[in-house]
């Protein structure tokens, strides 16, 4: 069971895929704006919190070294990153202390030729680590850095800085279009200021105050800073950090928010049938069926953020998000199919568990498939859509959910 008390609108709501964060707390608000500034729940959360150094300029104390041969030094209230070797790998000076939410604010100058980053909530394990993406397996070698890395770009041909690369594992979350507004401000071989705003499952940048990344993501909730000197064919390249700073807001947590075990208040609409068995929401609907059916939240949805597991048996099933209660059950403002297959690469395990993302804003809705984001849809601002299940019309449909979560404020 879950271990807070919910309402039966709560459970509607997460057994449409969508859930109930607001309604623990006005700062859960803060975990998904998507304005370029701050919104007022996000600057409560953010005022209550100490801004404190991660480097006391003068030494290293707190910080390792991972990775490649380039070396790190202080200087002048600076650490100073050098590449010391051809082909020396990627190497990263590290935080000793793991972070969650957080803002980071520092400024860094890089030498035009060399490439750099900023890890957040990265990880390094001594062990060989397995991630699985739906069908794609992806090993990290022993003691190798991984994670999001703010990208510090050294081609003006593209000028993606303040975008988000994954290190060693799926690549780049949120490529800069090329010459941005964000990438047109970053100053190549000068200093450029970043600000970084990680707050639950929502990860923006800025590079010199402009906006540039706005991403949706959870795959990773904490872990630490990592500043990143490129492997290059230069030795002698230099990447310069300081004023390096950080508000620490706490972490969120993934929570079971419904067990599958009571349908208390919940409203089915049709002729599907919906049964609970070991916690376990088995949906069904037969050929015959004249109607589509749904499985319906009555309390409008917003700002927050679910996770659940499915596994289609036959044909799929569809999120929809209701811009009325009222009317017909197909009137829809935003749907969402899952099939057997799904993506240019089919990203979906076929007669397996699946692992879904949810993200609702005021005027954005993000779906996220086994670690791919494969929807990020402007929705007409509201204070609320009406999530639900719904199984089409057309061959029989069978499908299986499970683990309801929501992703709890600090």
């Amino acid at each position: 069971m879950a271990l807070i008390v919910f309402s039966w609108w709560q459970r509607a709501l997460m057994l449409s895929g969508a859930t109930f964060l607001f309604s623990f707390t006005v700062l859960a608000q803060a975990q998904l704006n998507h304005e370029t500034t701050p919104g007022r729940s996000e600057l409560a959360l953010i005022s209550q919190r100490e801004i404190v150094s991660l480097f006391n300029g003068t030494n290293l104390d707190g910080w390792v070294v991972r990775g490649g041969k380039a070396r790190y030094e202080v200087k002048d209230d600076e650490i100073i990153g050098t590449a010391t070797a051809k082909g020396g790998g990627n190497t990263f000076l590290c935080t000793e202390k793991e972070y969650g939410d957080f803002i980071l604010e520092l400024e860094i100058k890089a030498d035009k030729e060399l490439n750099s980053g900023v890890q957040i909530r990265s990880h390094c394990f001594e062990t060989e680590t397995t991630y699985a993406f739906g069908n794609q397996t992806l090993k990290i070698p022993a003691n190798r850095v991984h994670g999001y890395q703010v990208e510090v770009d050294n081609r003006p041909d593209r000028r993606w800085s303040g975008g988000l690369y994954e290190e060693s594992r799926r690549g780049w979350l949120f490529s800069l279009p090329t010459n941005s507004l964000a990438g047109q401000t970053f100053q190549f071989g000068e200093w450029n200021k970043y600000r970084i705003q990680c707050v639950g499952s929502s990860i923006k940048t800025w590079i010199n105050d402009v906006p540039a990344t706005d991403l949706v993501d959870a795959e990773s909730l904490r872990g630490f800073i990592g500043l990143q000197v490129h492997s290059t064919d230069k030795a002698g390249l230099q990447v310069r950090f300081r004023n390096i700073r950080l508000r620490d807001l706490g972490q969120h947590h993934w929570a079971t928010a419904w067990d599958c075990r009571s349908f208390d208040g919940m409203e089915q609409r049709g002729p599907a049938a919906w049964k609970l068995e070991d916690g376990v929401l088995h949906a069904t609907q037969t050929e015959s069926a004249l109607t589509n059916s749904m499985l319906l939240g009555t309390t409008p949805l917003l700002d927050s953020a679910v996770r659940f597991k499915y596994k289609i048996i036959k044909t799929g099933f569809s999120l929809n998000f209701l811009s009325e209660l009222e009317g017909g059950q197909d009137q829809t403002g935003f749907n969402f199919s899952f099939l057997e297959r799904m993506g240019p690469t089919n990203v979906a395990k076929a007669r397996d568990w699946n692992t879904v993302i949810v993200a609702v804003q005021p005027t954005r809705l993000v779906v996220i498939l086994n670690g791919h984001q494969l929807s990020d849809a402007s929705i007409a601002r509201s204070s609320g859509v009406f999530p639900g299940l719904r199984l089409p019309v057309g061959p029989a449909a069978e499908v299986h959910f499970k683990d309801f979560e929501i992703l709890n404020c600090p």
